[in-house]
């Protein structure tokens, strides 16, 4: 039969049906097309080969030549195989503990062997466990330059799929290639940017010939993914800034009366220059579609605040979305301290507005005396109607899919569309944004507020807990509160409430006379919210909590956060938490409490977040460490699906894919040029379908 890139895996040579279904249910690979992306996440230099006497456990792999001694299988304890390699410098050990039975029969005395694998100390011993192994030859030696290593998983290994198994079955598939491999990117693009072919870089991604050739492979498939994920974004962007006609609002008279005689502080520079870009886009005609990035404390309320009042002064509503009631509650409590002197109309709808009062502000609405409207998603419902939605904001917009924002532009009650501000207190590192946001406009409040005291933030171990404890006593002794947060990971759930409770009950016997508050995802909504409002109006002194306390929660006089098991965050969750407390005129102190046995990368995530208070630089690291697929909100996006490119890693293979994806938009936005038909062909087709025929 004719092989294309739709043909199911079963049908290629070495697989067959059962093992089909295991590469199916476990690495989702169901046709070749899945296969041949199915990409090598490191190589193994096999070129040379180490003296036994050389071998040293710091090694990460060495490659070793001798022959084969003393097998047997020993019964005793776990059921194993071993035997020792003999060179012309020393002796090391093998060990089998799978399949012993089998590779018994195919060792054979006084055969050179060529073995290779990860050296260990056992009983004072260099030993290899589970080696790859084959007789040795000049000619494979030869051949052999730089060996791809594919994931695969312990069920597979099992059934002898291995990642030598997978080496084998992609060489079936690149043999099979076709003549002619249907180019997916166009000549002068190639030509540009120096790209080589697509059938030469599929080849060498899986069996480089040499170092630089790999390299051009990695360049050339990364690019392409990146490009087709940036010029996808753009033309969205592009066809949007066409088709979706937003009113024009440029009557600033309500601002400006607003800044010269209300604001009770100068705005920033950050803060003057993105509310300029907002308003640019307001008064523009088009649809504003815009990202407002800025750390906690930065003062993007105040930024949505201004907006909101060019689009109010031109007569039209706005709207603003918030996940959570308690976090609805606080923005409502701001804008109505902004919106009083102004006689501004402003209303809150959450699930718990009684019938009454909904059915009041739905009215309200719907005849456009209500001018400000604050909700949860609630906004969104069918019944809910607007005379006139000139903005919708939507805050901390990655609680919220991409679907239900939309959700406000995409009614028949709302023509012309609203413009959107979205924003975000998750500082996104510019990579990540370009391939997220990348059909957004991105505005960035990237300064603090004059006399905001940057947070001081140390580490203490375990050990050095009573110091804790007395500097919280102080601080609780000058009216101040406290928050203590412990993690809550799903997988160990009842570990962790039972840390939490531990926690709680030594907080009640430190601190005796102190009232306390609890937070976890145990309790009822209604409880949770009370004893969080209990905290928040200073009832109570200390709040022990996992996670579930929300962002962006507004307490001004809690000024200490203590973490503990500050390892098992990862570094943009430490430092949201960190953001919770600060928000006052006091200095803020934020404590990481751990264990002396620190990982690597725990260590160094705890050494970034002691040495820096700036959430851009720290969403950066975070993604260097953990990669974006950690990282919140990326997973509901679905533009992180890359098979090769690493946001983390590739930002300037990113950063070139873009700008060439943005040139090609700017002249041919619908793609109608004969040059960019391949470009058109392949955005119309799904990845999988554009693969061609093989051979």
């Amino acid at each position: 039969m004719q092989l294309t890139f739709q043909t199911p895996i079963e049908y290629l040579k070495g697989v067959g049906p059962k093992k089909a279904v295991l590469l199916q249910e476990e690495l989702q690979i169901y046709n070749l097309a899945d296969l041949i992306q199915h990409y090598p996440f490191r190589y193994e230099d096999r070129t040379c080969f180490h003296n036994i006497a050389d071998v040293r456990e710091d090694l990460p792999y060495v490659q070793l030549k001798g022959v084969i001694q003393s097998p047997k299988i020993i019964t005793t304890g776990k059921k194993r195989l071993v035997a020792t390699l003999k060179d012309e410098t020393g002796v090391i050990s093998l060990v089998w503990f799978q399949k012993i039975n089998g590779i018994l029969k195919q060792l054979r005395p006084g055969i050179l062997y060529q073995l290779f694998g990860k050296p260990t100390v056992y009983n004072s011993c260099y030993t290899i466990v589970h080696p790859e192994m084959e007789i040795f030859t000049a000619q494979t030696t030869q051949e052999k330059t730089l060996i791809p290593v594919y994931h695969t998983t312990e069920k597979l290994k099992a059934s002898y799929i291995d990642s030598k198994y997978i080496r084998r079955v992609q060489a079936n598939l690149i043999e099979q290639f076709p003549i002619h491999l249907p180019e997916t990117l166009p000549e002068d693009l190639c030509a540009q940017y120096k790209i080589i072919d697509k059938k030469t870089a599929l080849a060498n991604i899986h069996f480089p010939a040499t170092p630089e050739i790999l390299q051009k492979a990695r360049f050339r498939l990364k690019f392409e993914e990146l490009f087709y994920v940036q010029l996808r974004l753009l033309q969205a962007r592009q066809l949007r800034l066409e088709k979706q006609i937003g009113a024009a609002y440029k009557d600033t008279k309500l601002l400006q009366d607003f800044y010269q005689n209300v604001i009770p502080f100068e705005l920033t520079g950050a803060q003057k220059r993105v509310v300029k870009e907002i308003y640019a886009d307001l008064k523009s005609g088009k649809q504003m579609n815009r990202l407002l990035q800025g750390d906690v404390g930065s003062g993007k309320t105040m930024v949505a605040f201004l907006s909101m009042l060019i689009v109010l002064g031109s007569g039209a509503q706005v709207a603003m979305m918030a996940p959570t009631e308690i976090l609805v509650e606080q923005h409502y409590k701001k804008l109505q301290e902004f919106a009083a002197p102004l006689s501004l109309q402003i209303g809150i709808l959450t699930g718990s507005t009684k019938t009454s009062e909904r059915r009041k502000i739905l009215d309200e609405l719907a005849q456009g005396t209500l001018q400000i409207i604050v909700g949860t998603h609630s906004l969104i419902n069918e019944n809910v109607v607007f005379k006139n939605l000139g903005l919708a904001v939507i805050d901390e917009q990655h609680r919220f899919g991409v679907m239900q924002r939309a959700k406000f532009w995409q009614r028949d009650d709302v023509q012309p569309v609203p413009h959107v501000l979205i924003m975000s207190a998750t500082p996104i590192p510019r990579t990540l944004a370009m391939t997220l946001y990348g059909d957004l406009d991105v505005s960035v409040v990237d300064e603090m507020p004059a006399g905001r005291k940057p947070i001081k933030t140390v580490h203490y171990y375990d050990a050095q807990r009573l110091r804790v404890f007395r500097f919280v006593k102080d601080q609780i002794s000058l009216g101040r509160q406290v928050y203590v947060v412990y993690p809550l990971i799903e997988e160990s759930e009842k570990m962790d409430y039972k840390n939490l409770i531990d926690g709680y009950e030594s907080i009640c016997r430190a601190f005796p006379e102190v009232p306390l508050s609890i937070v976890h995802g145990r309790m009822k909504a209604s409880d949770k919210d009370y004893e969080m409002q209990r905290f928040v109006k200073g009832e109570t002194k200390i709040m022990v909590a996992t996670t579930v306390i929300e962002v962006g929660v507004n307490v001004p006089n809690a000024s200490v956060m203590v973490i503990e098991n500050a390892d098992r965050f990862g570094l943009s969750q430490l430092h949201q938490l960190r953001g919770r407390v600060g928000r006052g005129q006091d200095q803020a102190y934020c404590i990481l409490m751990t264990d002396y046995k620190l990982n690597k990368k725990s260590r160094e995530r705890i050494k970034a977040l002691v040495h820096t208070n700036n959430g851009f630089e720290i969403a950066d690291m975070d993604l260097r460490l953990r990669g974006p697929g950690d990282l919140m909100g990326v997973q509901q996006s679905g533009l992180l699906e890359l098979k090769i490119a690493d946001v983390a890693r590739d930002g300037h293979i990113l950063q070139i894919a873009r700008e060439a994806a943005k040139e090609i938009i700017k002249k041919d936005p619908m793609l109608i040029q004969p040059s960019h038909y391949t470009i058109k062909n392949q955005l119309a087709t799904s990845n999988d379908n554009s693969w061609g025929n093989i051979g």
